[in-house]
This record gives C-alpha cells, sequence and structure tokens, in this order.
C-alpha cells in the first residue's frame, strides 16, 4: 500500500472582499489539522467569518528560517499544511515561496489553492498590454536600490508591475519619472473593496494629482514597458555579434532586445546574432 505524501497548500486569500474566498479554499481551510499564517490574528478574522476552527501557527518573514524547518517536520510526520499570507497569494512578496522551496526538497507534494491577486487583477484592469509582464512588486527601500533596479528594468519592453503603500506612493512615482521617462501608466487601490479606485494617465498626470491629494491605501502600479529604441554611439560598440550583444544586455536590455539591438546596429539578421550567441556558448 503506498504511503500518502504530505501536501503543502498555498492558499490564496481575498485582497479586501472576503467574497472572492473560493469555496475550495473555504473546505480545505477546514479541513487541515494547521494553517501556517502570515498574521494569526489578520487570518483569524478570516476563519471566524467562515466559522473555521483550524489552529493556527505563526510563519512570516522574520522567523522563516526557524519556523520553516518546523513546519516540515510536521509534514514528515504525515500531515497535510496550508499555507496563507494577510491577503492574496502566499509565496508573492511574502516568505510563502520559502516554505514552498523547503517543501520541494524534502519531496512533498505543493499544490495551489488558487484566488485573488492583486498584482494580475490591477494588470487586467489597466488598459495597458497585458500580453507580456514582468512583475517587481515592492521597491527596495534605499534610493540607491531603487535606481538600480529601475535601471535594470528600463528598457523591458514588457508592462511592469509594482505594490506600494500610500506613504511611499509620492516617491516612487518621482523615482519611476526620473528613471523610466513619462510613460503611462494605471494606479488600482484598494482593489475588491468599497473605495476601490482606478487612475490612468501619464505619470505627469498622476503625479500631479499626488501633489494635491494625500494618498490613502494600498496600491498597485501598472506602467508601460518601454517603446523607444535604444540610443548609443556605434562607435563604442564592438563588432563581434556576442560581445555586442554582451554590450546591450550590461546597460540593462534582456537578452531578446539585446540581440534585437544588435542585428540592426550591425546590419545583420537576428538569426546571425544568435547564432554566434551558440557558437560561443
Amino acid at each position: 500500500m503506498n504511503e500518502k505524501i504530505p501536501t503543502l497548500y498555498l492558499c490564496a486569500t481575498p485582497i479586501g472582499n472576503l467574497e472572492d474566498m473560493t469555496y475550495r479554499a473555504v473546505r480545505m481551510l477546514g479541513e487541515v489539522e494547521l494553517i501556517a499564517a502570515e498574521d494569526t490574528r489578520h487570518t483569524r478574522q478570516l476563519l471566524t467569518h467562515f466559522d473555521i476552527h483550524t489552529k493556527l501557527t505563526s510563519y512570516h518573514e522574520h522567523n522563516k528560517l526557524t519556523k520553516g524547518p518546523e513546519l516540515i517536520a510536521y509534514m514528515a510526520e504525515g500531515h497535510d499544511l496550508i499555507c496563507v499570507s494577510d491577503a492574496g497569494l502566499p509565496g508573492i512578496c511574502d516568505p510563502g515561496s520559502h516554505l514552498a522551496g523547503l517543501a520541494i526538497a524534502a519531496g512533498f507534494k505543493v499544490t495551489p489553492l488558487p484566488g485573488a491577486n492583486a498584482g494580475l487583477s490591477a494588470l487586467i484592469c489597466s488598459g495597458l498590454d497585458t500580453t507580456r509582464f514582468t512583475f517587481i512588486g515592492f521597491l527596495p527601500k534605499t534610493s540607491k536600490k531603487q535606481q538600480e533596479v529601475l535601471e535594470s528594468v528600463k528598457h523591458y519592453p514588457e508592462t511592469l508591475i509594482f505594490y506600494e503603500a500610500p506613504h511611499h506612493l509620492k516617491a516612487t512615482l518621482k523615482a519611476l519619472h526620473s528613471v523610466l521617462g513619462d510613460r503611462q501608466v494605471a494606479l488600482g487601490r484598494e482593489l475588491t473593496k468599497k473605495f476601490e479606485e482606478f487612475q490612468r494617465g501619464s505619470l505627469t498626470q498622476i503625479m500631479a494629482h499626488y501633489a494635491e491629494n494625500d494618498p490613502r491605501g494600498e496600491y498597485v502600479l501598472v506602467l508601460a514597458g518601454f517603446d523607444g529604441e535604444v540610443t548609443v554611439e556605434e562607435n563604442e560598440l564592438p563588432a563581434d555579434p556576442k560581445a555586442c550583444c554582451e554590450h546591450f544586455i550590461a546597460q540593462g536590455l534582456d537578452k531578446k532586445t539585446a540581440m534585437r539591438e544588435t542585428a540592426k546596429i550591425l546590419g545583420i539578421s537576428r538569426r546571425d546574432v544568435y547564432q554566434a550567441m551558440l557558437e560561443d556558448g
């Protein structure tokens, strides 16, 4: 008889509206013996609303290195476990991904209980390109680190998704404008809640609005990707396709964009650039 493999369930919770809980998530939260929660007080309110009485244990960014192995040891005894964050999908801007890695390394099953997610909810309502996107989340706290992150994605053609708290919003908008230029942006705040609001326009327009109005609520910023041309002095570039491509990558371009720019600058086909990258490993 095959022994049952313990399962870690990564369970989405509402980002504002409690009616966004799924039937399956409510059932599973009541069936497991233990729930690992980012904030047990916050999660207890959710469980109380749905008349769920499962035991909670704290698992968050500050105790993950010690608590993670304890939870894996618990699962090793044959127990399933559910991990939740305060809102949305665990593993996105919280330590759920760390626990998932530990569970996978231990040979356990890891499976989602899908549901609400702020980033994707804002993206589909942004009016911007949803074909390709890059999730950035919260920017680092220091200006230097912020600059480094923004410079690294400056030439990404994909739509960019950021999270931000109200007390940092004005400074973040200014940093985005300074490094990335005056792009189109959509701001979603208080998503699924009573005062949900979307604002769409250029960064300049949004900055002007918040020069006169204080930000309120949690924000998702969806920013248009880079759609211009990368300008460089041709005499600065190596003639070798691989070296030229690596030069562009070092400037912050993704590999695909770097190959396209290399082909254009050197007057060769993208296939030739691709082949050169393969031949040189």
